[in-house]
């Protein structure tokens, strides 16, 4: 049982840098998707694609390691950083499940405007990168909001 912490928690901080490292890598790719065209654009959109999977499938293993972090250890689930950081997940979810994938289907119909569309998924981007780094914040620092 001494081992079951330590092991989870590796596995919980190994899934924050899987979350929200490839965030990261989309700034640049979002740029490169603006000046590119045909088969080297698609490139950059399957990346970016694929960034966004996997940043999704790790928050599932953040969101369940994080779960058994509370029920393994002495935090509640009344305590207020706990609170907060679920909060500020559940909206990350919500703005996840919209952000992306309805913008980077629209690449594939016909008369988009490329430059609005890059302009929003880089927006995206940049709110998500805070939405996960506010929550990073809250599990490092811990604070006590009351």
């Amino acid at each position: 049982m001494e081992i079951l912490h330590p092991l989870i928690l590796y596995i919980h901080i190994l899934s924050v840098i899987m979350s929200i490292g490839p965030f990261f890598i989309l700034l640049p790719i979002s740029q490169k998707i603006k000046v590119t065209e045909g088969v080297k654009q698609q490139a950059y959109l399957d990346t970016f694609k694929a960034s966004v999977r996997l940043a999704k499938h790790a928050g599932h293993v953040l969101a369940g390691s994080g779960i058994l972090l509370v029920i393994i250890s002495s935090w509640t689930w009344r305590t207020p950083w706990i609170d907060v950081t679920v909060i500020v997940m559940v909206s990350s979810l919500f703005f996840l499940a919209r952000a992306f994938s309805p913008t980077l289907r629209k690449f594939d119909q016909p008369g988009q405007n490329t430059n609005e569309l890059v302009s929003k998924l880089l927006r995206s981007t940049i709110i998500y990168l805070a939405l996960l780094l506010a929550m990073l914040w809250l599990m490092v620092s811990k604070p006590v909001f009351w």
